[in-house]
């Protein structure tokens, strides 16, 4: 596409002129004989050509009020001659270039040829930049047997349009898999909108959840509820264990009809959205004993993800420290630190109980130097070998209990182990199951 230049020049026959050979060069050209007509246009140009001095509105404040609207915005200074350092200046403040009148016709394109370029150039590694913000805010790494089914549940599951709850405990990446099923759904386009059910008071979650009118209450305006805001994509509800019990009916008929009624009006507004609902426990269990309600818990659950915590994936523990690492050590300009083998081997004995959250955070105290010197073995692991075979063998079916929810069926299977075996060894090593 043909760029769009924008000339400001008092002098009607200068500008004139600048427009003819801009459009001679085979760019599409605008003049404006003062800053204020130029900067009045709904349409930000490709690069901005403007005179320094100029009554009223000089071409500081133009650089400036353009740099505000529009800060990768390529503009081209023209300046009179000695006034050299006041084009240093302008540069300084964010000029692309500048001329020293009188200058050459062909020199004048040669520069504005590159200020385009140069703006391009920044406009392609902004988008990158997006791209990658947004690959990073939904990728769920990991090469483990759990990573790998999890990615493909969601691969599943993120094209349907139906509700559905994650389970995990904390720091799992409960939010980081409502995202990726949000970009993987038809919704990807529309609003993502999160609600911290947990640390909303009582007293203002109906407001926030359905919004309310003018005079609905002393000093109320016109406010759309976090239903409504996520019209056309994604609503979260964080921690909706906690929801209060009293609010729980009022979700549900609104997600039961697809209508929100704002408080104060008796106006039944449509909702067209996605529901995913976050919990740290097993809702299921939680229907049970009348914590939380049971239809809205069918309601909700089209589909469950139920997330391992961070002690049952194995080497992904290594992978994933030594990406938040790496990410760590970039942000903060530092370089990037070796991870040894026997500190490899410390991580993945550790238990996380706050799963991927602490093991990010240990990271980035290692990136900086701070935290986490290698660590001595136990006392357990310092002895004998047979100690050590012990201790290793205790942690790896400790680990594949977990991951088999407690089934010890599954867990021998997976061992590759009679069931009465397994049995022996838990009762040997005292695991809890």
């Amino acid at each position: 596409m043909t760029a769009m230049i924008h000339v400001v020049e008092d002098d009607v026959d200068h500008c004139a002129a600048l427009c003819d050979l801009i459009e001679a060069s085979g760019y599409h050209a605008q003049g404006f004989l003062n800053g204020s007509e130029a900067l009045a246009t709904q349409r930000v140009p490709d690069l901005v050509v403007t005179d320094l001095r100029m009554p009223g509105m000089d071409g500081f404040e133009v650089l400036r009020q353009w740099k505000d609207r529009a800060a990768d915005l390529p503009l081209i200074v023209i300046t009179g001659h000695g006034d050299v350092p006041h084009a240093v200046r302008a540069m300084r403040q964010g000029a692309e270039d500048f001329l020293e009148k009188p200058y050459d016709a062909s020199h004048l394109m040669a520069v504005i040829a590159r200020a385009l370029k140069a703006g391009q150039m920044r406009a392609e590694l902004a988008q990158l930049r997006s791209q990658i913000a947004a690959r990073d805010s939904t990728e769920i790494l990991g090469q483990s047997t759990s990573i790998t089914a999890l990615r493909d549940r969601i691969a599943a599951l993120g094209p349907l349009d139906l509700d559905l709850i994650v389970t995990g405990e904390t720091g799992t990446g409960k939010e980081l898999v409502a995202r990726a099923l949000h970009a993987a759904s038809p919704r990807a386009q529309g609003p993502f909108v999160a609600v911290n059910c947990a640390a909303l008071p009582e007293s203002l979650f109906e407001m926030e959840m359905f919004g309310h009118v003018a005079g609905a209450f002393p000093g109320a305006h016109d406010k759309i509820g976090k239903l409504e805001a996520a019209a056309g994509g994604t609503l979260v509800l964080d921690e909706i264990e906690a929801m209060p019990a009293a609010l729980q009916p009022k979700l549900l008929r609104a997600l039961q009809e697809r209508q929100v009624e704002r408080l104060g009006e008796n106006v039944l507004r449509p909702l067209d959205l996605r529901i995913i609902a976050l919990s740290k426990s097993d809702l299921s269990k939680r229907t049970l004993d009348g914590s939380f309600r049971a239809d809205l818990f069918y309601r909700l659950a089209g589909a469950q993800i139920t997330l391992d915590p961070l002690r049952g994936l194995g080497d992904d523990i290594t992978l994933l420290f030594s990406h938040f690492v790496q990410a760590a050590a970039a942000r903060y300009g530092r370089d990037t630190p070796a991870i040894s083998y026997g500190f490899r081997q410390h991580l993945a004995k550790r238990g996380w109980p706050g799963n991927v959250r602490e093991l990010k955070a240990a990271a980035e105290r290692f990136a900086l130097g701070l935290d986490l010197p290698e660590a001595a073995p136990s006392a357990q692991e310092a002895g004998s070998l047979a100690d050590r075979v012990a201790a290793y063998e205790a942690r790896e079916i400790a680990a594949t209990l977990e991951r088999c929810r407690g089934n010890t069926e599954r867990a021998a299977q997976a061992l590759g182990i009679a069931r009465r075996t397994l049995n022996d060894k838990i009762a040997r090593y005292q695991i809890r199951v």
